[in-house]
């Protein structure tokens, strides 16, 4: 059989050759909407991480038998399509849910820590020529006993919480899908969740529920020194609120997913003046070795499903 990679530049070096077994592989690390067509012609098989297959490239492709999403979320597919044309859809769940969990705290660490500012100030030999053996120049604060508030509890949230409250945080969760998840830990409304806690973590996934959720109206219920993270989909988060608010009130923002990936050099999340409020990623908490080799193996796991091999 045929196989293409689409987007193999978001494996990084991740070992590819297991796809070798199926037959001929085309490997591509990037491919624009434009080239899409051309590289899929007389496919079989395609991996996609986040390339856009429509309905257009199905019905220019009537061998195509199967279409592997080398992530979770299956919205870079015409679904509708694929399943008119017979065409079967396999994505990967939970292969990143460990390094999304790690990259949570890493940020939170980042930012409740000062760690910008601490390392820039020894760094350059502002330290050395303080005359103090420290430096409290930054307050932080403790994890341990502040109330930790989770918007979307699912396996990535509920590794959140675990986590956080072993730290002795008291953990708060909202449900964006308004299922009850479990007992425990407390459920609450998104207002009382967002005015109450210390710290604010998103894992949810975006949908018609989740779109939009945090605009200027809501963030700004936040409290004062709250600290929010982003780390489910861009979309949840409004980012024109975003950096108003980093200057306007003492809350720092964590994003890793944004809207428009890469992020467009014209956001206003590059214009901020208190820069240290605001730390940002380029969408890498599913991004460890381990989550890239799961991923992948899981993705050939999938073929092999596919064609009982």
């Amino acid at each position: 059989m045929k196989i293409v990679l689409l987007d193999a530049l978001s494996f990084g070096d991740t070992n590819l050759s297991g796809f070798d077994t199926f037959g001929e592989v085309a490997v591509f690390e990037t491919t624009s909407f434009e080239q899409t067509q051309e590289r899929i012609q007389g496919a079989d098989v395609i991996v996609t991480n986040k390339v856009l297959i429509n309905a257009a490239h199905m019905q220019q492709n009537p061998q195509l038998k199967l279409i592997c999403v080398a992530a979770t979320g299956t919205n870079n597919v015409d679904l509708v399509s694929a399943k008119e044309r017979n065409i079967a859809v396999k994505n990967v769940a939970g292969y990143s849910t460990d390094s999304v969990i790690q990259h949570t705290f890493s940020m939170l660490f980042y930012l409740l820590g000062h760690s910008r500012y601490y390392d820039e100030t020894v760094k350059s030999s502002t330290y050395s020529k303080g005359g103090l053996f420290t430096d409290v120049s930054e307050p932080f604060f403790e994890v341990k006993g502040k109330k930790w508030g989770i918007i979307g509890l699912g396996n990535i949230g509920r590794g959140v919480a675990n986590i956080a409250q072993a730290f002795g945080a008291e953990v708060f969760y909202y449900s964006t899908s308004g299922v009850n998840r479990t007992e425990d830990f407390q459920r609450t409304s998104l207002e009382k969740l967002l005015e109450s806690c210390d710290i604010i973590t998103i894992h949810a996934p975006l949908n018609e529920k989740t779109e939009n959720l945090l605009d200027y109206k809501q963030l700004s219920k936040c409290k004062e020194g709250a600290t929010v993270l982003n780390l489910g989909r861009g979309g949840i988060i409004n980012e024109a609120a975003v950096a108003k608010l980093v200057d306007e009130k003492n809350i720092a923002f964590g994003l890793d997913v944004f809207v428009k990936e890469p992020l467009d050099v014209q956001s206003p999340l590059l214009q901020v003046k208190n820069k240290s409020r605001l730390y940002m990623t380029p969408h890498i908490a599913w991004t460890s070795v381990e989550a890239r080799k799961k991923l992948i193996a899981s993705v050939i796991e999938n073929i092999k499903e596919h064609f009982k091999l």
